[in-house]
């Protein structure tokens, strides 16, 4: 198996964090054009702007909490040369469960679902985690 495919989870991961930016300048853009902003306060303070402003804000935030730990054990299955179709389907399942999340947060933002589909998405980190410490203790 190519151990390097568990890297288009990672990638598309990137994509996904990078969409939501693009997305928070046209929020940021409609707010400007619409008068919605406080302009002495926007360099500053996030409640100079408007709530879907800041729903758009909030999960860009949320794109570097488990994300990051998700980073980081892409980088230890793959040094520890222990990706396999188990790891790849973790952590593409990883990535699924936060794109849902997403749009969740940036949609309806219902915050029951939002804390299932982020549960699913630690339960994911926690099976890559046990692989990467299976992996370490029969090394």
């Amino acid at each position: 198996m190519n151990r390097n495919l568990i890297f288009l989870p990672a990638l598309a991961q990137i994509l996904l964090t990078l969409a939501v930016y693009v997305y928070l300048g046209i929020a940021k853009a409609k707010a400007l054009k619409l008068g919605q902003v406080d302009l002495e306060r926007r360099a500053l303070h996030e409640d100079a702007w408007p709530d879907y402003v800041r729903q758009v804000s909030n999960n860009i935030r949320n794109q570097f909490e488990t994300p990051v730990l998700f980073y980081a054990l892409v980088f230890i299955l793959w040094g520890l040369q222990a990706v396999n179709a188990i790891s790849l389907a973790l952590a593409g399942g990883f990535f699924l469960a936060r794109l849902a999340h997403a749009y969740v947060h940036l949609g309806s933002n219902f915050v029951p679902l939002r804390r299932k589909i982020f549960t699913i998405s630690c339960l994911l980190l926690v099976g890559m985690i046990g692989l990467a410490a299976t992996a370490i203790w029969q090394s």
